[in-house]
């Protein structure tokens, strides 16, 4: 029988009364609240990234391909679409969806307000699969085998601020010599709450609109979104598309082309690491004082270990184990409160956040395992090595004065 272990067994059930009984509770609660508020954290962060890079993806794709130009204007310069990325999918195992689309800007007019838009029109190979989570209304726009649609879809927000109803008329003005404009029916609402860059301004139809609009012919687009299986392999996909491509075509991730959105998701990230390593500061803090004054109540029991012939290391051991005991224990409240706090939100969204402010109406929680399984293991490898520092006190002690110790 390992005699720390069992000895620090023995203190562990005597100390569950008086003052080193309170001692225990607090620190059980402290590394409790620190792991649970750790995996609350972690469990929001990835909920806000995988909510926001769902909703730009779902929307945009994950790489965008259009024709190299100097110009920063809303419309694209037009190429034939059927490269061979679209021809031979197959040779091209990260991609999983490729569609076409082209912008048109121009204005919004209902019968008492204007607004600044820009039309993107889409083709018969737009995946409304991937756009239905953010339909809230209507359907999306039927394509017809011939002619073009005269259906849209516009957000919300543009709904709201121009009192625009599910199919409702409105006249679309286009900017080009000479103006043209046309009157099409609202037939879907949709929401992202990235306002800034759709839900604002982002109108959508046929492009086959846009198409008789720029005397364009129907084998022409704007530009082509690659949807990969695996968001991580976007850097692969893109040198291997790139590659196959002639120079004056332009090949980017979304996440570039909205930098400023994943900017923000990083420095997120960054302060919930720092917020763990406040907290991770806090538990071993407060373990440090915890084990000290278990060491100092048992000045007398140390003294008489080593007059027994009981090595340094072996009564170390002894406040190890009973950290560690402390350890496991505030671990699995802190799973408990943490997993059980998470799943609430998940189910009920209790707490509620500003869609203009926050990109989305509630607080996202995102189910990644690992993260949990790491702090679990961060807080338990950690605080155990801190141990050992107010264990070292233990080597100091005499034993004929811890015998007299009162």
């Amino acid at each position: 029988m390992n005699l720390s272990r069992f000895l620090s067994s023995r203190m562990s059930g005597q100390n569950q009364q008086g003052f080193s009984g309170l001692i225990n509770r607090i620190a059980v609660v402290t590394i409790a609240l620190g792991l649970a508020a750790a995996i609350v954290s972690f469990l929001i962060m990835f909920g806000f990234q995988d909510t926001v890079k769902d909703k730009i993806y779902g929307v945009s794709g994950h790489l965008l391909v259009t024709r190299f130009t100097m110009s920063n204007a809303a419309e694209e310069q037009p190429f034939a679409f059927n490269l061979d990325v679209v021809r031979n999918p197959g040779q091209y195992p990260a991609v999983a969806h490729i569609q076409e689309y082209a912008h048109k800007p121009g204005l919004i007019k209902s019968k008492d307000e204007v607004l600044g838009i820009l039309f993107r029109g889409v083709g018969r190979s737009f995946s409304t699969d991937r756009f239905a989570p953010y339909m809230k209304a209507g359907r999306f726009v039927h394509l017809p085998d011939s002619g073009y649609s005269r259906e849209v879809v516009i957000s919300t927000e543009i709904a709201r601020k121009l009192e625009i109803a599910l199919n409702d008329e409105i006249t679309l003005h286009f900017f080009q010599n000479p103006p043209r404009f046309r009157k099409l029916t609202v037939v879907g609402l949709y929401e992202t709450n990235l306002s800034e860059y759709f839900d604002g301004q982002m109108v959508m139809g046929d492009i086959r609109l846009v198409q008789r609009l720029n005397d364009w012919a129907d084998s022409v687009a704007g530009g082509l979104q690659v949807y990969i299986h695996q968001p991580t392999d976007a850097d692969a996909a893109l040198t291997e598309i790139g590659e196959r491509m002639d120079y004056d075509f332009y090949v980017e991730k979304t996440s570039d082309r909205y930098r400023t959105v994943f900017e923000w998701l990083g420095l997120i990230t960054r302060q919930v690491n720092i917020l763990l390593a406040v907290i991770l500061a806090v538990v071993c803090v407060n373990m440090i004082s915890v084990i000290l004054i278990l060491v100092m109540e048992r000045t007398q029991m140390i003294g008489m270990l080593k007059a027994l012939g009981a090595s340094n290391r072996m009564v170390r051991a002894v406040f190890i184990y009973q950290g560690m005991q402390l350890i496991g224990k505030g671990l699995l409240w802190g799973n408990a409160v943490g997993l059980g706090l998470c799943a609430l939100q998940w189910k009920f969204r209790i707490l509620t956040l500003s869609a203009n402010d926050y990109y989305m109406s509630y607080v996202p929680i995102s189910w990644h395992w690992w993260p949990v399984v790491a702090l679990n293991l961060l807080v338990f490898v950690l605080v155990t090595v801190v141990l050992l520092v107010p264990t070292a006190i233990i080597s100091r002690i005499h034993p004929i004065r811890a015998i007299r110790f009162d």
